[in-house]
C-alpha cells in the first residue's frame, strides 16, 4: 500500500510541475505576443503587474519587468494561501508563479508580430491564457492572484472561477481605457470573457454534475462510490424495470464534471448491469464535500 501511494504521489508530483510548465510558457505566449503589443491587459494580478509597469513607465521612468511585479505583489496572497488553503497548494503556487516570470523574461516578443489586429490579439491572448490558468487549476495549483481570491470565493459562495475573475477585473478594464482609449477597454473586456470561458472549460473541478443511477446492487455501488471518490448518496427504494420488472433502486448524488468517469469506473466494476444519467447544475447548497487542493 505504501508503495501504491508513493507512486500515486510522484504522479501527482509530476502532473503539477508539468502544468506549472505549461501555465508558465502559455501566459508569457499571451502578455508577449498578444497583449503587450495589443495595448490590451490580462486578468487577475498579471494584469495588475501590466497596469504597474505602463504606470511606472510611463509617469516615473522605470522599467520594471512584468515577471517582477507580478511576484512581488503575489506575496500576501501567498501568505494567506498558506494559512487558508494549504501547504502543499502554496509550494506549488510559488513554482507557478516562479516560472511565469521566468518565462516572460526568457519568451520574447517576435520581431515580427503575427498580426496587428487588437481584436484578434485580444482574443487568442485570453484563450491561451485561459487554457493555461484552467490546467494550472484542474491539476491542483494556483496561478496566483485573483485565482487564490477565487477558491476561497467559491468554498463560501459556489461561484465559478471565470465569473469571480469577471467580477474583480473590472477596474483593469477601466485603466486600459484609461491609459490607451476606450477602444482598447473594450479590446480588453473582450480578451477578459474569452479568459474566464476558457477557464471554466479546461477547469472543471468546479462544475457540478446531478447523477441518477438505477442499480439492482445499491450497497456495492454505494460503498464503491463513497471508497473512491467520498460523495453523498440519496437512495429512493422500490424501484421497478418496466422490461424484466426486476427490483432495483434508484441513487442520487452531486459529483464534478471532473469526477465523472472515476464515477462511471466505480459503478462498473460492481455492478455492470447498472446504468446512470448525468446533467449539469448551476451550484450546490448545504454540505457539499470540496476535495482539499
Amino acid at each position: 500500500m505504501d508503495q501504491i501511494e508513493q507512486y500515486f504521489n510522484r504522479h501527482q508530483y509530476s502532473s503539477r510541475i508539468g502544468s506549472a510548465m505549461v501555465y508558465a510558457v502559455a501566459s508569457a505566449v499571451a502578455l508577449n505576443f498578444f497583449w503587450t503589443p495589443g495595448h490590451i491587459y490580462s486578468s487577475g494580478f498579471t494584469g495588475l503587474a501590466q497596469l504597474l509597469n505602463t504606470l511606472l513607465e510611463r509617469f516615473v521612468g522605470w522599467k520594471v519587468p512584468v515577471g517582477v511585479l507580478l511576484l512581488l505583489i503575489n506575496v500576501p496572497l501567498m501568505i494567506t494561501a498558506y494559512r487558508k488553503i494549504g501547504k502543499r497548494f502554496s509550494m506549488f503556487t510559488a513554482v507557478a508563479l516562479v516560472l511565469a516570470a521566468v518565462a516572460m523574461r526568457l519568451v520574447s516578443q517576435p520581431e515580427q508580430l503575427w498580426t496587428h489586429d487588437p481584436l484578434v490579439m485580444a482574443i487568442f491572448g485570453g484563450a491561451v491564457n485561459g487554457f493555461g490558468t484552467g490546467l494550472a487549476l484542474r491539476n491542483g495549483l494556483s496561478t496566483g492572484g485573483l485565482d487564490i481570491i477565487g477558491i476561497l470565493v467559491r468554498r463560501k459562495t459556489g461561484m465559478k472561477m471565470g465569473a469571480v475573475n469577471l467580477t474583480f477585473n473590472f477596474f483593469i478594464l477601466l485603466a486600459s481605457g484609461f491609459l490607451f482609449g476606450p477602444q482598447y477597454a473594450l479590446y480588453t473586456g473582450i480578451g477578459l470573457v474569452v479568459n474566464a470561458r476558457v477557464i471554466d472549460l479546461v477547469y472543471t473541478r468546479q462544475q457540478k454534475m446531478q447523477v441518477m443511477i438505477v442499480t439492482e446492487k445499491p450497497d456495492l455501488v454505494i460503498e464503491a462510490i463513497q471508497r473512491d471518490i467520498r460523495r453523498g448518496i440519496t437512495i429512493v427504494h422500490h424501484a421497478e424495470g418496466g422490461y424484466n420488472h426486476h427490483h432495483k433502486e434508484v441513487l442520487f448524488t452531486v459529483i464534478s464534471m471532473y469526477e465523472q468517469y472515476d464515477l462511471r469506473d466505480a459503478i462498473y466494476d460492481v455492478d455492470p448491469q447498472a446504468w446512470a444519467s448525468l446533467w449539469r447544475i448551476d451550484r450546490t447548497f448545504g454540505r457539499f464535500y470540496e476535495p482539499k487542493l
